[in-house]
């Protein structure tokens, strides 16, 4: 007797075929572990009749998943899932904003290898303050100011990664009458801080250089009436999603308006190493108001969780108190492999290195995509597809039917009420082969009907 299949036949949301929309549920289930390896599929007649959709739909998108590697069939019992790592290695995420890698095995275990050499159990075994060893905030501090941040080190604390100098930075500026204020699309991380934390958050107009200002000074005179007081999250560098970068007249406008109305400012410039040289940051403009968030992941590796949090003098000591409440210090070999590498040059050139092939990426996809779709792109390793949102909806179900992982466009909305919308294409991951497929396999998609709008954004 043949066993059941544990899956609840279900189709996707969104605007694609039967067919894909059942290939995307299917693909889902098998990479979350709700339908573990070796699992059976529903037989196709029981399940056509369920979806109430075609025998043939069935057997179509079955063969497809099988041709990605996710199930295997099985003669004379039926369709299994299969191992996850194979299924695992036919698909290319781009969904995940990661860089380039940059760094070589060699160069890594050579740090490594001297590290052991100068590490002893004591060193390792001992506790360092919470912002961290003033050695290495200085060295931290002395790199942000190559990206125009006046960095004291006493003012800058050490975390563990940007996302918990951002969790930080929010929590002691964003009171319970706060309204945190934002791009209409923003962050996803900073977005499920705000909601994790029951925040009232507000999208703002956004256009090709990012936050406008003339929302923001509306905002703030509204929350101003209200009685409420008003903190700003903004990147103004490569902004994620939407890859815009501000110019030196709106930072101004944006630090003078928040200083007329006495809001904090939460600056992300996680992409600082990224930007043009000569880019102002806003920290700089208006120091005693802002908190400045940095980290080395975007510009060195994911694996090296360090963040930075540059904050006023005012606001220093319950930075601390969050930073000891939160998670007591950062790493101590992520701090010695980042101090090696700060001090003797490894950091620049792997930022350098990061930059150029994120500009070989962005030209890739630019050759690649077709010519009549927008595309915005900047220095980093992301590009921005602006479309409608129906359409902005539809493209990651369809492309995962492809073997393409793309983010979900709500995760990017502040305000799920706002006009704009479209699809981040994160270049930095996959191998470059595996990058040029997906290209191709995405020019595909979008000629066929789940394209943009047709004006290119330089």
């Amino acid at each position: 007797m043949l066993l059941a299949s544990p899956w609840t036949p279900r189709l996707t949301d969104g605007a694609g075929s039967p067919g894909e929309r059942l290939v995307e549920a299917l693909a889902r289930d098998i990479a979350d572990g709700s339908l573990p390896p070796g699992s059976r599929l529903p037989a196709h007649r029981p399940l056509a009749w369920q979806l109430g959709i075609g025998l043939g739909t069935v057997t179509k998108a079955y063969a497809q998943l099988e041709r990605r590697g996710l199930v295997r069939s099985v003669r004379g019992r039926g369709m299994f899932v299969a191992g996850i790592t194979q299924a695992a290695s036919r698909m290319v995420d781009l969904s995940i904003n990661v860089p380039p890698q940059a760094l070589s095995d060699r160069l890594l275990a050579a740090c490594l290898a001297d590290l052991a050499r100068r590490l002893d159990a004591d060193s390792f075994g001992a506790y360092a303050a919470p912002a961290g060893r003033l050695e290495h905030r200085a060295l931290l501090a002395r790199w942000l100011a190559q990206t125009g941040v006046p960095a004291a080190p006493e003012r800058l604390l050490i975390c563990n990664g940007a996302q918990h100098a951002l969790a930080i930075a929010l929590a002691i500026t964003c009171g319970p009458d706060t309204e945190l204020l934002t791009e209409a699309l923003s962050y996803p991380g900073a977005i499920a801080l705000a909601r994790r934390r029951g925040l009232r958050l507000t999208g703002l107009a956004i256009d090709e250089q990012g936050l406008v200002p003339q929302a923001l000074e509306r905002a703030l005179h509204r929350a101003q009436a209200a009685g409420r007081r008003a903190v700003l999250y903004v990147t103004p560098t490569l902004h994620n999603p939407t890859t815009a970068t501000m110019g030196e007249a709106r930072r101004r406008e944006i630090a003078r308006l928040c200083r007329a109305h006495d809001a904090m400012i939460v600056e992300d410039d996680i992409h600082a190493a990224l930007a043009e040289p000569g880019t102002i940051p806003i920290a700089s403009l208006a120091p005693e108001r802002t908190l400045h968030v940095f980290g080395l992941s975007k510009v060195l590796s994911p694996g090296l969780r360090i963040g930075s949090l540059l904050v006023p003098e005012a606001w220093l000591e319950p930075a601390l108190a969050e930073l000891a409440a939160t998670c007591t210090t950062a790493p101590l070999l992520s701090c010695l492999i980042m101090e090696r590498w700060l001090a003797d040059g490894t950091a620049a050139s792997v930022s350098r290195s990061i930059r150029d092939e994120a500009g070989r990426r962005v030209a890739l996809a630019r050759a690649a995509l077709p010519p009549e779709v927008a595309i915005r792109s900047g220095n980093g390793f992301h590009l921005w597809l602006p479309m409608a949102p129906d359409r902005a909806r539809a493209l990651p179900a369809r492309a995962a039917a492809s073997g393409i992982l793309l983010p979900a466009p709500e995760a990017f909305l502040a305000d799920a009420q706002a006009p704009a919308s479209g699809v981040r294409l994160s270049l930095g991951g996959p191998g470059i082969d595996a990058l040029a497929g997906a290209l191709a396999d995405l020019r595909a998609l979008l000629l066929d009907g789940g394209g943009a709008a047709t004006r290119v954004i330089p």
